[in-house]
């Protein structure tokens, strides 16, 4: 039986007639990225036009972030960059979206008069409809902000239900959507690429039940939900039909995958499946619990064709102490272990992770074990924060808390440390052959090596490549140097072409 036809568009125009623009602007972490093309799709297919530059805009949507201070600043300084758009060009509203809009809601409004609205993640499926409203002159009642995780069942099981700003009411079953929207077909969320780089997140699932006790964000993004298998395959397939050589799978706690599905060893079934897409040759999994590492998942990522051997490991810690106050579990010997089993499978692994120096409580005592364990760990990229209190977590309730200056000694020490360590790491891959994802070709070619996550762990800069590169190619190449975490490598060949459309899928 064929489809019915897609519905008209409701196309929305201004008084001169023409159609009104939103620039989003995306700051955070790679589910934000996911979120920010959910958005877009919405409001496209709402009828608005997207564009690239604010000043060309009639809103601006800002998606924030709200993790720690560092980033809710960022957040806030966007919003009043965008907002004096409003003296100087056509932009007519600034609406604040995101996780800063969520976790706070009626706060922020009413400490940010410049935002012309803030919405929540309930808002997300009507965004269109609330932005129209907005430039409509109308005022937005933020929401009053409610911890998350009580809006599903406590048993991850029972959770089988739709969860805001994943998919939209009424599109369970196949119908045609405007060009350019994922997918077009089955179970799926609306998605408009904004970056058409080789490399795209997929979300497999959304929330985390874990309670970390300074981490405030399961309160605000809400309990752990996975994506069905089906509709995170099917909206692979449409990312690796639009040119995607690379998944990166992210959620707050990717470890956790399938538990709500009845198989906490979902993940291992699904990158499998995930490897036999065409056009695809890179999966890479983002952000593990060490606790929840268990030996058939390392098997899983090391052993399965495309899935790049790189581990996402959120350590935070290693003195045990300081690891308990953290409700956290581990220690030196385990995470070693850890460790050593993945380069057991995959002596060049990539592994990376993230650390709180200055945490309440934390002693000298405490500081040396956790630079012992660094100093032995050998990790690829290690990023260093320093502790600070967040809205209603727990450990902003501990005693013990440490003075800022001490706590940025630490972090400054520490991150000394992780800076020689990363280093050391890079300079001991001379000589390796790797593969290199092509991202940029200019007056300099630079991608990355299969144990480089994006953003945030180095890159490799390719010479001697006789200009036979383009962005997408997967090159063969010689490490020849290093500089920080970044490496320098000659091709050891000649770079396969990129394969697109009809070509990738039947090639």
């Amino acid at each position: 039986m064929p489809l019915p036809p897609a519905p008209p568009l409701p196309l929305r125009r201004s008084e001169t007639g023409d159609l009104l623009s939103v620039h989003l602007v995306t700051l955070g972490c790679a589910r934000n990225e996911v979120d920010s093309e959910e958005l877009a799709a919405r409001l496209e297919e709402g009828g608005f036009r997207l564009v690239g530059e604010p000043e060309d805009a009639d809103a601006v949507m800002v998606n924030t972030c709200g993790f720690v201070e560092a980033a809710k600043k960022d957040s806030v300084d966007t919003l009043l960059a965008a907002a004096d758009l409003k003296e100087s060009g056509r932009t007519q509203a600034v609406v604040a979206v995101g996780c800063l809009a969520e976790r706070y809601g009626n706060e922020l409004a009413s400490s940010l008069p410049e935002a012309d609205a803030v919405l929540g993640f309930d808002d997300y499926t009507d965004v269109a409809d609330r932005l129209q409203s907005i430039l409509s002159g109308e005022r937005h009642t933020a929401h009053v902000p409610r911890d998350r995780r009580r809006l599903l069942p406590l048993a991850p099981a029972e959770r089988r239900a739709a969860v805001p700003g994943h998919a939209l009411p009424g599109h369970g079953t196949p119908t045609d959507l405007p060009a350019g929207l994922a997918p077009a077909t089955g179970p799926r969320t609306l998605r408009r690429r904004l970056e058409g780089g080789p490399t795209a997140p997929l979300k497999i699932a959304s929330g985390c039940d874990r309670r970390c006790s300074f981490c405030a964000i399961p309160a605000f993004r809400g309990a752990y939900v996975s994506r069905e298998p089906a509709e995170v395959l099917t909206e692979a397939r449409w990312l690796a039909d639009q040119g995607v050589r690379e998944l990166f799978l992210v959620s707050e706690n990717t470890s956790s995958y399938g538990k709500d599905l009845g198989d906490i060893r979902l993940l291992e079934q699904l990158l499998p499946q995930l490897a036999e897409i065409d056009g695809l040759d890179w999966i890479r999994v983002s952000y593990l619990q060490p606790a929840e590492v268990r030996p058939s998942l390392v098997s899983a990522m090391t052993g399965t064709d495309k899935v790049v051997p790189y581990f996402d490991l959120s350590f935070q810690h290693a003195a045990p102490a300081v690891l308990r106050r953290m409700r956290r579990f581990g220690d030196p010997d385990s995470f070693l272990s850890l460790i050593a089993s993945i380069r057991a499978l995959a002596p060049g692994a990539g592994i990376r992770s993230n650390v709180i120096a200055g945490f309440p409580g934390e002693t000298e005592a405490d500081v040396q074990v956790l630079a012992d364990f660094l100093s032995e760990a050998g990790l690829d990229a290690l990023g260093v924060f320093g502790y600070s209190d967040e809205d209603g977590t727990e450990a902003a309730n501990l005693d013990v808390q440490l003075p800022l200056e001490v706590v940025e000694e630490r972090r400054m020490m520490l991150a000394d440390l992780a800076d020689e360590l990363v280093s050391q790491r890079a300079e001991q891959r001379i000589g390796d052959t790797v593969q290199v994802l092509v991202e940029e070709v200019g007056d300099e070619v630079t991608g990355r090596a299969a144990h480089q996550g994006p953003d945030v762990d180095g890159s490799v800069r390719l010479e001697n490549t006789g200009g036979e590169v383009a962005v997408g190619d997967l090159v063969t190449a010689v490490v020849t140097g290093s500089e920080g975490a970044d490496l320098v490598a000659e091709p050891a060949g000649r770079p396969r072409p990129v394969l697109s459309g009809a070509e990738g899928r039947h090639g």
